[in-house]
Order: structure tokens, then sequence, then C-alpha cells
């Protein structure tokens, strides 16, 4: 770390080239991507980095000058992200709530051959789960509100900080897009 710096002030956020926050790397990788020519630095801390022939200010905020792809890869199956594929609606009774309120169900049951995977699991309210139990929804009664599938995005991307840590140079760039805790 460099010295006399705060412990808030030794990340960067790195911008996507239209100005939405990707992720928050280390200040040390902001500089190798700056020395690469891959990104611009966008806000500056008080503080300089120092070699024997280079002052530089350390990197707040970096924005990539090109886009990038990365190899297709698969959208994990976890959890979360099959929340954020239904949005976060129970797909028996349609009603939207929060994590905490949600469960996942098998369409199928595991006890009638049903696979955990991205077409056999949808987002669920604790009430529809129970009412369906191990059954199919046909043999339950009930209607799906749309077939699960195999996303081909990735569903849930936030960058949550904490109001209090946030350093001020990043304010600008997590107001619409970032999620600040007020702890």
């Amino acid at each position: 770390m460099v010295e006399g710096m705060e412990a808030a002030h030794t990340a960067t956020l790195l911008l996507s080239q239209s100005y939405e926050p990707i992720k928050i790397i280390s200040w040390q990788r902001a500089i190798t991507l700056l020395f690469l020519g891959k990104v611009e630095v966008v806000e500056e801390y008080a503080h300089d980095v120092r070699s024997v022939t280079v002052i530089i200010k350390i990197p707040a905020v970096v924005r990539l000058l090109r886009a990038f792809r990365r190899h297709h890869k698969p959208v994990k199956f976890s959890r979360v992200n099959i929340y954020a594929r239904d949005g976060y609606t129970c797909q028996y009774c349609g009603v939207r709530l929060s994590v905490s309120e949600l469960t996942y169900d098998h369409v199928v049951p595991r006890s009638q051959g049903g696979a955990t995977d991205w077409t056999n699991i949808v987002t669920c309210c604790h009430e529809c789960n129970r009412v369906k139990g191990g059954r199919t929804p046909r043999q339950a009664g009930m209607q799906l509100r749309a077939q699960p599938v195999q996303p081909n995005w990735v569903p849930a991307v936030t960058i949550r900080v904490s109001l209090r840590s946030v350093p001020d140079a990043w304010r600008d760039y997590l107001y619409w897009t970032g999620e600040l805790d007020r702890e």
C-alpha cells in the first residue's frame, strides 16, 4: 500500500466504454491497464506512486478504451442467477418478492427423476412450494408462468459498496447503476 493512503483508496472503479461500472480492481491492476493502453484515467486520488523515473497519481476511476469480448462461458448455475433470470418473481403465483422470501422449485420433482439444472428449476415463493409439494405443476393443478431456460447472459451484476467507504471520486459513476448501502 502507498504510505499514508487510506484502505478505501486502494481500489479503482473500472468503467465500460459507456461509463457504466463493471467491477472494482486494485489500483496496481489499473496502472497496468493504463500502461498497456487499455484504459484512460477518469478520476485520480491525491496520492502518488513513485518510481525512480516516474511519478503517477493513483487512479480512482478508469474507463475501458475498447469494448472487449470474453469467450462465451455458460452462465453459472446458482440460486441468485435463477432468481435474477425469473425477475425475483414466483413462477406460479406471479408475486415479486425479496430474496429472503424466495426459494426455488424443481418443476419435475427429483423424486420423479427431475434434474437440478436450468431447465427444471424455477423461482418460487414458500407458499406455492408447499402447495406444489413433490408433484409436477400439472399434478398439483398449478400453471408455470414461463418455461425455465438456461440464460445466455449474466442475469445479475451488482456492485455493492458501503456509503461510508465509497471514495468521493466514485459517487458520480455509481449513482444510477451501483447500489449504495447505508451501513
